[in-house]
């Protein structure tokens, strides 16, 4: 088969096929035992469509290749296929797929653990639009299943392999997480930190804030008039001036009871008849 014609040939399979195929498909059709040539022709005809700018690209996705429309002219395909219903994934679903494709292969406990919430919801959406599936168990207690992405995923993504994914250094989740930390304690010490008092400012404790002047010194005389002002000093001595006046009162109110009853007259030697 000449290359004009394997091109030709290989046009019609990938307008064709619903999936991406392989080199290794593609070659057992075209009865091609050289791969090379095979993707060599693929090659050539991404080149031709890309250089007089087709609608059309040819597309290596998913470890095999396809031929797609460009995404410049999604909106019409949209709108051709506006009465198919679509079904977007939601932030759940989302986080969920994300977490698995960097970690694969893991268990649905672990993506939980990464996550903070349970994950069985998103998983079963995944798993049923077959972007997620199972790859294995894993050799520990209980032998849970391990999940991992599939090649509807690749395609759905426009991923050629899992080592297509945006590598995780590029979005500086480390240096974010460091700074919100920083950035955390520095709120924390800033409010632990007592404002500054400006010298000869009173303090903010109104019984700190009366100035040492007001309150003599121990042993000096008052002034006649602040004198006869001055309240009682409060102590001990006071407490026991004001005590025995109160004790006074409770020993005088007692007698006084004690006396009505006692002038009250006798009963009459009639009254125990009544």
């Amino acid at each position: 088969m000449e290359d004009t014609e394997l091109k030709k040939v290989l046009e019609t399979l990938l307008f064709i096929t619903d999936a991406p195929l392989p080199v290794s498909r593609i070659a057992q059709l075209c009865e091609i035992k050289n791969k090379e040539r095979i993707e060599g022709a693929l090659a050539e005809l991404r080149r031709n469509y890309d250089e007089e700018g087709r609608t059309l690209q040819v597309m290596q996705v998913a470890g095999g290749w396809q031929l797609a429309t460009r995404p410049e002219y999604g909106l019409w395909v949209r709108k051709l296929y506006q009465n198919k219903m679509t079904v977007r994934l939601t932030q759940a679903a989302l986080e969920t797929l994300c977490i698995i494709a960097y970690k694969q292969p893991l268990t649905r406990a672990e993506v939980e653990a990464i996550r903070g919430v349970e994950v069985i919801g998103p998983l079963e959406t995944l798993t049923q639009r077959k972007l997620v599936t199972v790859v294995g168990r894993r050799e520990s207690i209980g032998r849970p299943i391990l999940y991992g992405t599939t090649s509807e995923f690749l395609r759905q993504f426009g991923l050629n392999s899992l080592d297509d994914l945006p590598k995780l250094e590029s979005f500086n989740i480390e240096n974010m997480a460091a700074a919100a930390q920083s950035t955390a304690v520095e709120l924390i010490e800033q409010e632990s930190i007592p404002e500054p008092v400006a010298e000869g400012a009173p303090p903010a404790d109104p019984a700190q804030a009366a100035p040492e002047e007001a309150y003599p010194a121990e042993g000096a005389e008052l002034p006649a008039e602040e004198a006869a002002q001055e309240p009682a000093a409060a102590g001990p001595a006071a407490e026991e001036a004001v005590r025995p006046a109160a004790e006074d009162v409770e020993t005088l109110e007692e007698p006084a009871v004690e006396a009505a009853v006692s002038e009250q007259p006798a009963d009459e030697p009639g009254d125990e008849l009544r």
